[in-house]
């Protein structure tokens, strides 16, 4: 085990220490901690997106930090230590590339292949009794779409091409102008899930394409804004479009 590794692992043992550690670190649990996980594992993805190397770094070792701290607490409670995280993980890869720590050929073209069966008999493994058994509760919405969706796919419930998805996008949205209020929330969530279906059926991964998507918009109309020179609230709708279509037009130039 590295210094650092060892040295974090101390600290977080002192946080925890029931007489004279941090009485906040003290009172967290699993599902406290949590929330504070999956807001490191977006800043490291944000700081990625940046390109920002320092950044990268710094939000890398918050999240080290987030398993160090979940591995102490089931360490306290008997279940398993930091050393049974790190072997596990090891033991996972191991058996995912048996081609370079075993004596199974390489893949090739079938690696993808190779690949997902190794995954589903892990599920199986586990008692998986779905093929979208494994798909976490916790993804965002979107993502979970597009994984539940690919899931599907992989055991020949999909369309075999695009006509299929776009058409199934276009009857969603009439069902949710026709819809009452008691199930426009329903129509809403299977016009979305229609449209993720859509754009992975173009071979896009709808999260990418989202993000990008915010991005662009937030560009756009932080330059509306700076056109309109502190006098964007009190503009009409039609002077508002204006801006956006002469912000559109100076990015195409």
């Amino acid at each position: 085990m590295s210094e650092q590794l060892d040295r974090l692992l101390r600290i977080m043992a002192t946080l925890r220490d029931p007489v004279s550690g941090c009485d906040w670190d003290r009172a967290q649990r699993f599902e406290t901690i949590v929330p504070h996980t999956i807001e490191e594992a977006y800043e490291v993805a944000d700081a990625v997106s940046r390109g920002d190397l320092a950044d990268i770094r710094d939000e890398l070792g918050d999240l080290l930090f987030q398993v160090v701290f979940q591995a102490r607490i089931a360490e306290e409670d008997g279940a398993f230590a930091f050393d049974d995280v790190a072997r596990s993980i090891a033991d996972k890869l191991e058996a995912r590339h048996p081609h370079i720590f075993g004596d199974a050929p390489p893949p090739g073209e079938a690696r993808d292949a190779r690949w997902e069966a190794l995954k589903a008999a892990e599920r199986d493994a586990k008692g998986a009794t779905s093929a979208l058994d494994g798909v976490a509760m916790a993804l965002p919405a979107l993502m979970r779409a597009d994984k539940l969706q690919k899931r599907a796919a992989r055991v020949g419930f999909d369309w075999p091409d695009t006509e299929g998805p776009a058409e199934k996008l276009v009857e969603e949205m009439r069902e949710l102008a026709e819809s009452d209020e008691a199930g426009r929330m329903e129509e809403a969530g299977d016009l979305l899930f229609a449209a993720v279906n859509l754009v992975r059926a173009h071979g896009i991964a709808p999260e990418d394409a989202l993000r990008a998507a915010n991005a662009k918009f937030e560009r756009r109309f932080r330059a509306m804004e700076r056109m309109a020179d502190g006098n964007f609230a009190d503009r009409s709708l039609e002077e508002l479009e204006k801006l956006w279509q002469a912000v559109k037009a100076s990015e195409r130039s």
